[in-house]
């Protein structure tokens, strides 16, 4: 017999959130006793206090991480023994999927049916394969004269600063921690002050499945405080990043201002999806994009938020998307059944609200949306809105919202919709919907992004690089690259004598 469903209602009403910082294997308040409240979006409820780290708690954390590096307690173990430990941590993960899935949506607002199916299965996974593939890399031998053996090894950095944004936080620390972790390094991982509740969690997790004592530290606070101590700290040999270009641009001043370390940064995206006359299927390319759009509230650096449409086909599209946008209206996160959720706080609601307003002024059409829903919750939520007249030159078109706010924009030529396409400082995905294979090919080697799909969007897995280029950042997350990010290559040479 199949389990039943549990009542979220019941269980968040129940929910006890620990928000104190996890370092060295122990939950600790912050030394200076301060504290911030982490409210839900859903309902405005105060999920309780979170301890507000600063400087020295970041101190604290990183000689926590250095003395368990420099003792080898992990980075020595051998590439199996970090693999068993890392298959147990994957377990675990979804032995908690319940408790886990809660917290994110309390903490980010997301649909719970999303965090139960998405969040948790994708950041076990990540785990998981990262844990699988650790004792298949081999290192090198160049190919020397007969009379030297050059070894060409890898080698972990040593401490990783991870830094990572609100609207994945599961997901975005298991890129970071699974290649991370997996090459031996010790980690301190800042999660955003908006959604801190499950790293903490993740940290005893990790823990509980044999993760030794200082490997994995996590510590909340804000991002001008604990972030910046942490981008600035001496011995932090690198940091990953994943948030905004603005603080993109911070991180790798931060690194010039100390100790030169490594800065791989994943930033913000304005992702183009272009879809030609030639592309039969008019509706699946709308329906796609719709869907695309607003999974997740629209907070995805990925979303496909620039659609250019061939004027000739651009009515038909918009009537679909037009009628898709409805059915993700958002509803109550707790529900089981809602497909779109509630925006992370108020701060980023008014943001929302405000580009919406922009796009009115500046001339574009709501032709589905533009308002605030939900109001009487309590909560934060925007109805999934789509522009229609827009112009590449607008600012909902050139700027990130990070909200459900699509602008559709009409071409008439391929060579202009490609050159529209590009003119973004932003570079991280496209899509190019043809069933021409020479103008898919085409198209798709012309448009500036670390990820191009085709007649689909958002297929992906763990076996394939996630970055972008421009100002999308540097570096690459997910697949066996990213060992690329958190181990250094060492040449070891010996001369060979003759007998």
């Amino acid at each position: 017999m199949n389990a039943p469903k549990p009542d979220w209602h019941v269980a968040a009403a129940a929910m006890q959130a620990d928000g104190r910082m996890f370092i060295a294997g122990k939950r600790l308040h912050a030394q200076a006793g301060e504290t911030f409240d982490s409210l839900s979006p859903i309902d405005g409820r105060n999920l309780g206090p979170v301890a507000r780290g600063r400087a020295a708690d970041i101190d604290l954390a990183v000689a926590s991480a250095r003395t368990a590096f420099d003792d080898g307690r992990w980075a020595k173990k051998s590439p199996a023994a970090r693999k068993k430990v890392l298959q147990r941590f994957a377990d675990k993960i979804l032995g908690a999927r319940d408790e886990l899935a809660l917290l994110e949506t309390l903490d980010m607002g997301k649909p719970i049916q999303y965090s139960l199916a998405v969040d948790v299965g994708a950041t076990s996974r990540c785990i998981a394969w990262y844990a699988e593939a650790v004792d298949k890399i081999y290192d090198e031998i160049a190919p020397t004269g007969h009379n030297a053996l050059a070894l060409i090894t890898r080698e972990p950095m040593g401490v990783i600063g991870a830094v990572v944004p609100w609207n994945y936080p599961m997901i975005m620390a298991s890129w970071k921690l699974g290649p991370a972790l997996a090459a031996g390094n010790s980690v301190v991982l800042k999660p955003s002050e908006k959604s801190p509740l499950t790293a903490l969690r993740l940290a005893e997790i990790a823990v509980e499945a044999g993760l030794p004592e200082g490997v994995f530290n996590v510590v909340p606070g804000f991002g001008h405080e604990a972030g910046e101590a942490l981008a600035l700290h001496m011995n932090v040999d690198a940091i990953g990043f994943t948030g905004s270009t603005r603080v993109g641009r911070k991180m790798l001043e931060y690194a010039g201002r100390s100790n030169l370390k490594r800065v791989y940064n994943e930033l913000g995206g304005k992702s183009a999806f272009v879809v030609f006359d030639d592309f039969a299927n008019v509706a699946r390319a709308a329906k796609t994009v719709a869907g695309s759009m607003f999974f997740n509230q629209g907070e995805s650096c990925n979303a496909p938020s620039r659609v250019f449409v061939h004027e000739r086909i651009a009515d038909a599209f918009l009537e679909v998307v037009a009628a898709e946008a409805p059915k993700y209206a958002p509803g109550d996160p707790l529900s089981g059944s809602a497909e779109m959720g509630a925006i992370v706080d108020e701060t980023q609601l008014k943001t929302v609200l405000g580009y919406i307003e922009a796009g009115r002024s500046e001339g574009a059409r709501v032709l589905a949306g533009g308002k605030q829903a939900r109001v009487e919750s309590g909560g934060f939520f925007v109805e999934p809105t789509v522009f229609d007249g827009v112009s590449n030159s607008m600012k909902i078109a050139r700027e990130e919202i990070f909200g459900p706010v699509m602008s559709v924009i009409r071409f008439k030529t391929e060579s202009e919709a490609v050159a529209m396409a590009n003119d973004s400082s932003y570079g991280l995905q496209a899509s190019v919907w043809s069933d021409n294979v020479n103008r898919a090919h085409r198209v798709a080697r012309a448009l500036k992004a670390g990820t191009v799909h085709v007649n689909q969007y958002d297929e992906d897995d763990i076996t394939v690089p996630f970055g972008g280029f421009k100002q999308s950042g540097n570096g690459r997350d997910k697949s066996l690259h990213a060992f690329d990010k958190y181990t250094e290559l060492k040449t070891t040479w010996l001369r060979i004598d003759a007998a």
